[in-house]
């Protein structure tokens, strides 16, 4: 497979995840966290997004001030020119590189590429009010899950479609461990918090976040414990978006893919599979947040060590 095909499969299903994930992550920051109006500010609401997003320094030089405002915070993480990670820069990048690789994929998956963009380019422009957001971004999350549908469906199991779960589960892990680090980072330090209605929306708004709300709730009984939540996003093996099934399935395409005499990218996945080998107690003991920052460190490594062997 050419170099170029390997990097478009690979950063279209990126680019996919991210803005489907940022859209999950805005419609329930609106839903949920509007119990806590009266406990949390405008700004304290906000803020965690453009920090999981990574945009928060682009979001104060745009707006000076740096003021974090509810309609500035949609607009720019919906639609926002200079915010690189903004859901319709996403799906932009998606389309181009889904051109590239054209001949790889599916006539149905071609015409949902399109389906997509075409549609929230044109609904991303203008000022968007909560309402009208929320409404957009469950929709997208619907196109999302059909175009993964159709590619599970109508795709060979080739280096093609390896590469595009590589991408895909990548950008999932990545994601999962900023969530987590930011929100977790917000909920835990006061105490006068548990058990409080904040603290249950809080929790709730991470775990859906993650789309993990009602799988949590059936496998464990005792409330919202903290080492709970985070064995089940972390190491649990049979929820999809947990941190080790993304791993698990990372592996799994570079089986396909082969590692044959790509050193770099061996040792960088070797590293992130030390995930596995570890538990809530000893996660917790390290530090959540030192756990986290070396698997994103991590993360970051091993993407540097396949573009350079795969992609230049």
């Amino acid at each position: 497979m050419l170099s170029r095909i390997a990097d478009s499969m690979y950063w279209m299903a990126r680019y996919l995840e991210r803005a489907g994930e940022t859209a999950r992550l805005i419609e329930i920051n609106l839903l949920y966290l509007v119990e806590a109006e009266e406990d949390m500010t405008e700004e304290d609401k906000w803020r965690p997004i453009l920090q999981i997003s990574s945009s928060e320094q682009a979001y104060v030089e745009l707006f000076g001030d740096g003021g974090i405002t509810t309609p500035r915070v949609l607009q720019f993480i919906s639609a926002g020119h200079t915010n690189s990670s903004s859901i319709r820069t996403c799906l932009r990048l998606f389309r181009e590189n889904a051109r590239v690789a054209r001949d790889r994929i599916s006539k149905e998956m071609w015409e949902a590429v399109n389906e997509i963009w075409m549609g929230f380019n044109d609904r991303l422009k203008g000022q968007l009010t909560a309402e009208r957001a929320g409404a957009i971004f469950v929709e997208l999350r619907g196109q999302v899950a059909r175009f993964n549908g159709l590619l599970a469906s109508s795709m060979m199991r080739g280096e093609a479609y390896a590469f595009y779960q590589l991408g895909g589960c990548f950008e999932r892990a990545d994601m999962t461990a900023r969530i987590l680090d930011v929100k977790y980072h917000i909920i835990l330090p006061d105490l006068s918090m548990v058990g409080s209605a904040l603290d249950y929306y809080q929790w709730a708004a991470l775990l859906k976040s993650l789309s993990g709300f009602e799988a949590f709730r059936r496998s464990y009984h005792s409330g919202f414990m903290p080492a709970d939540i985070v064995e089940f996003v972390v190491l649990n093996h049979d929820f999809p978006r947990s941190i080790v099934f993304s791993i698990q399935r990372m592996e799994a395409a570079l089986k396909i893919i082969g590692l044959e005499n790509k050193d770099a990218t061996k040792n960088a996945f070797a590293a992130l599979m030390e995930i596995d080998s570890v538990t809530s107690q000893q996660i917790f003991k390290d530090g959540l947040h030192e756990y986290l920052e070396k698997l994103l460190e991590r993360l970051a490594v091993f993407h540097s060590a396949l573009a350079k062997e795969f992609f230049q």
